[in-house]
């Protein structure tokens, strides 16, 4: 078994490829470094085979099919995964792989956000996606420390965590899954301030701020709805049981001075409310019910992988 294994998806970064593999090779010479290209076409995989980097291929586009074919292909003790736009720089590398090493995490985030990355950004619309996403994810899952950086592709992860992810999406969710599969799934988070640093001249960044930004929020409330179905389908119910009653109340007012019920649709709205209102917490229930079962599942299966690697060692 790879004792490190350096995880690079690629589409199209000829230009900053090779300057990676070798800064990378610097400071961990013992790591496997594979290269998974993604139908590029300005010959990434070449210049990464001649600078001595594992090449292999996945042709469904996006990088979360990547990050699925890789988490499926390697088995290693420690799993780094980083960008080929040298954006993120070689020199924390050990230090987080370390932490996963030594069974002091789970998953290393490399924190863009606590040093350079709003400087070096010249995208103001991405800054504020990454804060955005930041805090909808602390506000959503109260972590016990804060989650600095979402969106950053810097990870370092240990085996237990990239066996029992589940890659869902096909994009550039996927890091958004990564994160909240580790606060869900209680597994070890921690924090590296790394210094971000630009893309070089004429590297372009495949991540479109609009189409993907929403699709990034829109990954964080169907897992929000997936993972922690009482609380979502709870203040949903919360909410219609409000606006039942706020119908419902001045009707019965009139009720007891006039003995009348002049506004039968507002009555009759008010009740399917009040009915929407009680099946929305009554899915919440049996869905809250099926999420802590498959959570004792995963368990199960946690401690199978933990065995299996014992004895590959």
């Amino acid at each position: 078994m790879n004792k490190i294994a350096i995880l690079i998806p690629c589409y199209n970064e000829s230009l900053t490829i090779q300057k990676v593999i070798k800064d990378y090779k610097k400071v961990l010479p013992e790591a496997y470094i594979y290269v998974y290209d993604n139908n590029s076409v300005d010959h990434t995989d070449e210049i990464a085979q001649k600078a001595g980097a594992i090449v292999r291929y996945e042709y469904r586009q996006g990088k979360g099919n990547v990050i699925r074919a890789m988490f499926r292909d390697i088995n290693a003790d420690c799993y780094l995964m980083i960008d080929g736009d040298d954006t993120y720089p070689a020199e924390c590398a050990r230090e987080m792989c370390d932490l996963v090493l030594q069974r002091k995490a789970d998953m290393v985030i490399g924190d863009r956000l606590s040093s350079t990355y709003f400087q070096e950004n010249k995208r103001l619309f991405h800054n504020f996606g990454n804060d955005l996403v930041r805090k909808s994810i602390n506000l959503l899952w109260h972590p016990k420390a804060p989650i600095l950086d979402v969106m950053t592709g810097y990870r370092a992860l240990s085996p237990m965590f990239v066996k029992t992810f589940p890659v869902l999406s096909h994009g550039f969710e996927v890091e958004t899954e990564m994160t909240i599969h580790a606060l869900d799934k209680n597994l070890i988070i921690a924090n590296v301030p790394v210094q971000y640093r630009d893309r070089p001249e004429g590297s372009e960044s495949k991540l479109n701020t609009y189409t993907d930004g929403i699709k990034v929020l829109l990954t964080i409330f169907n897992l929000y709805r997936d993972y922690k179905p009482l609380h979502f389908f709870g203040w949903l119910s919360l909410l219609l049981l409000m606006t039942a009653g706020t119908l419902f109340l001045p009707i019965l007012i009139e009720y007891f001075v006039t003995g009348l019920v002049p506004r039968l649709p507002t009555l009759a709205v008010s009740g399917f409310m009040m009915m929407s209102s009680v099946l929305s917490f009554s899915c919440g229930l049996v869905l809250d019910t099926q999420v802590k079962n498959s959570r004792k599942s995963l368990e199960i299966q946690m401690n199978i992988i933990n065995l299996l690697f014992k004895d590959e060692k």
